[in-house]
C-alpha cells in the first residue's frame, strides 16, 4: 500500500471525527446578549447636559401627579408637593438616592425555569407588538380584537423562542372591562410558559393579577416577592403628568417586588418639544420622576428606565416610526440609561397600515436602532401595525424572520483553525468552486441560517410554485402553527388552580379597570 493510500483513510477518518465532534449550528434564541458595542449619537457633554436639564425640569417646573397617595410619598421623601395644584417638585438629591437603590439586574421568572430571564445591561429581550385594539390577517381581514385573537396571538408568541416574553398583542374587547384581566391571565398561564404581563388598570385588577400568578404557579408570598414574575409598562401622560392608574401601578408593583417599566411616550412636535434634544429632556425627566416614586414606595424595587419616543408627521399629526428621529432618540436613550446606570426598555414598530415594504422597513430600522442602542428590552418587535392600532399575523411572522436573523448575530464567531478553511482553500483550484469540498460537505447542513419565510429559489422555480410574496407565505406559516399548537407542560394544571378564583371573582362582579 502506498503512503498516499495509507494517508487518505486517515484524512477521511479525521474529517469524520471533526464533523461528529463539531457542535450543531444551534443558537440559543431563548437567552440573547447584545453582539455589538453601543453606539453614540450624543457627546458625553450633551448627555450630561440633558440629564442636568431634566433635573432642572423636576426641580423648577415640577410634574403633575393625580394620585394623592403618590403626592404624599413624594412629600415624605422631601419633595415640594401641593395637593391643590397636584404639582410636585422633586429635588436632585431625591433622584440621586432613587437611582442608587434601583437594581441594576432584575430576575424575570417564568413558569418554565428555562424561560427565566435576567433583565440587565447587555441582555437582549424581545417582546411582541402589544396594546393593539384590532387585529388583521389575510384570511379574515381587519377586525376588533377578541378573546380568540388574543389567544391566537399568545400561541404565536409561545411558538418562537426569539420572543422572550408574552405581551397583550390583541385586546379581547368581547370580554367586559371588569372581567377582561381574568381571561388575559388565564390565556397567559395556559398557553405560554414565558414571563407574564399585568396591565396597571386599577388597584383591584393589579391585586387580582398578582393573586392569579401566585395561585397558578403555586408560589408562596415569599417566592413571589423574591423575583419579578410579571411586569407592567407605565406610560406617563406627556408632558409632565402621571395619572392615577399609572401612579397606583408604580406603587403597587414596587411594593409587591414586581417590575414596572417607566416609559414616557414622547412624540417630538406633539407631546414633546420638536427637537430631539428637547424631547429627550422631557422623556428623561418623566422617567426619573417615575423611578423615584417606585423607590419611595419600596427602596430596591425592580424598576426599568424606559423610552419610546419618535416624531409625528407634521401634516397629519400621526406618529411615525423607523424615522431618523426615532433612531436617534433610541440610541440617545441608551446613552441616558447608561448615564444613570439602569437597564432599559425601548421599542420598534411601524406606522404602516398593512404588512408591506414600509412596514418591514420601519420595523427593521427600529430594530437596528435598538441594537445600536444596546436596549435591554425591545417591545413591539413583531406584529405591530398602524402605530399600535393593529396586530398583524403576517407581519408578526415576517418580523420573526428579522428577529431570528439578529439572534444569529448574537452567537460569536469561533474562529478556530478549521474555520479558517485551509484544507478547502488548498482543495479548490483557481476558478473552481467550494460546493463539494470535504470542508463544505462536513458543514453544509449547519453552516447558514435556514429562512423561516424568505424564498431563496430562482425566479423560474418561484414563479412555477405560484409566485407568492413573503406576506402570502406567512399566511400558511401562522395557519400551520395555530393548527399544530400544543400547550406547554403544566398548562392544564395552572388553569385548574386559578379556575375557582376566577369564578368567585366573576360572581362578585370582577374589578373595575379604574378605581
Amino acid at each position: 500500500m502506498t503512503e498516499a493510500a495509507q494517508t487518505e483513510p486517515h484524512r477521511r477518518r479525521g474529517r469524520a471525527e471533526r464533523r461528529s465532534a463539531a457542535p450543531a449550528r444551534i443558537v440559543n434564541y431563548r437567552h440573547l446578549r447584545h453582539p455589538f458595542a453601543p453606539q453614540p449619537v450624543l457627546s458625553a457633554d450633551a448627555v450630561a447636559a440633558i440629564h442636568e436639564m431634566a433635573l432642572k425640569v423636576l426641580e423648577d417646573l415640577g410634574i403633575k401627579v393625580l394620585l394623592p397617595e403618590a403626592l404624599a410619598l413624594y412629600a415624605k421623601g422631601g419633595a415640594i408637593a401641593d395637593a391643590g395644584s397636584q404639582m410636585v417638585r422633586i429635588g436632585r438629591d431625591m433622584v440621586t438616592a432613587a437611582l442608587a437603590t434601583a437594581p441594576r439586574s432584575i430576575p424575570l421568572n417564568a413558569s418554565n425555569p428555562e424561560r427565566n430571564l435576567r433583565y440587565e445591561e447587555g441582555a437582549l429581550i424581545f417582546s411582541p407588538g402589544s396594546g393593539c385594539p384590532n387585529v388583521t390577517d389575510a384570511v379574515r381581514g381587519r377586525r376588533p380584537g377578541s378573546l380568540q385573537s388574543f389567544e391566537e396571538a399568545l400561541k404565536l408568541h409561545q411558538s418562537f423562542d426569539v420572543i422572550h416574553k408574552l405581551g397583550p398583542s390583541a385586546e379581547p374587547q368581547d370580554i367586559p372591562a371588569n372581567l377582561r384581566h381574568y381571561a388575559m391571565m388565564r390565556g397567559q398561564l395556559t398557553l405560554g410558559d414565558k414571563p407574564l404581563f399585568v396591565y396597571a388598570r386599577g388597584r383591584g385588577q393589579i391585586e387580582d393579577g398578582f393573586a392569579m400568578i401566585r395561585l397558578g404557579l403555586g408560589l408562596t408570598d415569599a417566592e413571589f416577592d423574591a423575583a419579578s414574575w410579571c411586569s407592567t409598562v407605565i406610560n406617563t401622560n406627556s408632558p409632565r403628568q402621571i395619572d392615577k392608574p399609572m401612579a397606583e401601578g408604580i406603587i403597587d408593583f414596587a411594593r409587591a417586588g414586581q417590575m414596572s417599566i417607566i416609559t414616557p411616550f414622547c412624540l417630538a412636535g406633539a407631546m414633546a418639544p420638536v427637537t430631539v434634544e428637547g424631547a429627550l429632556v422631557l422623556q428623561h425627566a418623566e422617567c426619573l420622576a417615575g423611578i423615584t416614586l417606585a423607590q419611595l414606595a419600596r427602596p430596591g424595587a425592580p424598576v426599568s428606565y424606559g423610552g419610546f419616543s419618535s416624531n409625528v408627521d407634521m401634516k397629519s399629526g400621526a406618529p411615525a416610526f423607523g424615522t431618523p428621529t426615532h433612531i436617534r432618540m433610541a440610541v440617545a436613550t441608551g446613552q441616558l440609561a447608561r448615564h444613570v446606570g439602569l437597564p432599559w426598555r425601548s421599542a420598534a414598530g411601524s406606522a404602516s397600515n398593512i404588512a408591506d415594504m414600509q412596514a418591514a422597513g420601519e420595523n427593521h430600522m427600529g430594530l437596528w436602532a435598538n441594537l445600536m442602542a444596546n436596549a435591554t428590552f425591545v417591545v413591539h418587535s413583531a406584529g405591530w401595525l398602524e402605530g399600535g392600532l393593529t396586530f398583524g399575523y403576517e407581519k408578526f411572522i415576517n418580523d420573526i424572520e428579522a428577529l431570528q436573523t439578529i439572534a444569529e448575530l448574537c452567537a460569536p464567531l469561533t474562529s478556530t483553525p478549521d474555520d479558517l478553511a485551509w484544507e478547502a482553500l488548498a482543495d479548490v483550484a483557481p476558478g473552481g468552486h467550494f460546493f463539494a469540498t470535504p470542508h463544505t460537505m462536513e458543514r453544509f447542513d449547519r453552516a447558514f441560517y435556514a429562512p423561516l419565510v424568505a424564498d431563496l429559489s430562482n425566479n423560474g422555480t418561484w414563479a412555477a410554485a405560484g409566485g407568492q410574496t413573503s406576506t402570502e407565505r406567512a399566511t400558511a406559516i401562522w395557519q400551520r402553527i395555530l393548527a399544530d399548537f400544543r400547550p406547554p407542560e403544566g398548562a392544564e394544571e395552572r388553569g385548574d388552580r386559578i379556575a375557582r378564583f376566577i369564578a368567585d371573582r366573576t360572581a362578585a362582579g370582577g374589578a373595575p379597570p379604574l378605581d
